[in-house]
């Protein structure tokens, strides 16, 4: 479990920390107090504490603001949140309910099968191997989709990771700025190739690759991740926040990487 849930007192220092974030830069301890649910003196002392660490900076009187360490922080703590949510939502509450899945073989309804993450797409296998299983609900052949309910265990994948590559916009070069080699290296490894901007379109092209969304990028990547695949997005550099906010707004780790 991540740690902001098992320990109250790093819990709290999140919480206060978001509500800083919120009202910045004038404060009230009392508002916040009444928001998270402690004493006002305990919010100060949380406050001060913060401030000693350099996640919040002080500008004066009840004024506050949280610092780029602190933004950070919060980033990674609801990063590691959201992928606990995920975890319980689709792993463990997911026998509540009935989902589809891709069958590796034969299925008849009624057969326990296995269940696994591949490609972001879920998969059932004949048997009970586990670590997650569950029932079919109808009848497949391999390759087609089978309907799976009674899910027990948790399915067991890694997540999945973002990394950006940046190719200068026309006026200072675009696609020609960058080694064909060089893009083929990026995404040699990547089980998605995402592209945002004209300029990155035209550099895979270039380099023989075809992305496989030219659109909002950053949320296909973020949705992808949380699914355990491997993401590259090639985007021009003057359209990195069109990425970046929503793998933020969802998030989701990323990488902002020199090219190969």
């Amino acid at each position: 479990m991540t740690e902001v849930l098992e320990d109250k007192r790093t819990a709290t220092r999140f919480r206060i920390l978001v509500e800083i974030a919120d009202r910045q830069p004038a404060v009230s301890q009392g508002e916040i107090a009444d928001a998270v649910g402690v004493t006002s003196q305990a919010v100060s002392e949380y406050i001060r504490d913060l401030v000693d660490e350099e996640f919040v900076e002080k500008e004066g009187r009840s004024r506050y603001r949280v610092t780029n360490e602190g933004v950070d922080w919060l980033l990674r703590t609801a990063s590691d949140v959201r992928r606990f949510a995920d975890r319980v939502t689709d792993d463990v509450l997911g026998g509540v309910y009935e989902d589809a899945a891709v069958a590796t073989a034969d299925i008849d309804a009624g057969d326990v099968v296995s269940l696994s993450m591949n490609e972001g797409l879920l998969h059932a296998s004949p048997g009970d191997a586990g670590p997650a299983t569950g029932v079919a609900t109808t009848d497949a052949v391999a390759g087609e989709d089978v309907g799976v309910s009674g899910f027990e265990g948790i399915i067991d994948f890694s997540p999945g990771s973002v990394t950006l590559y940046q190719v200068p916009p026309a006026r200072s070069g675009g696609s020609a700025a960058v080694e064909t080699d060089a893009i083929t290296a990026a995404c040699e490894d990547a089980s998605l190739v995402l592209a945002e901007g004209v300029e990155a379109v035209v550099a895979l092209r270039k380099a023989e690759i075809e992305p496989q969304s030219t659109f909002a990028a950053g949320a296909v990547a973020a949705a992808a991740a949380q699914r355990g695949v491997a993401v590259v997005v090639v985007v021009t550099a003057d359209d990195v926040g069109r990425v970046t906010d929503p793998l933020r707004d969802a998030g989701t780790s990323y990488e902002v990487s020199d090219w190969p």
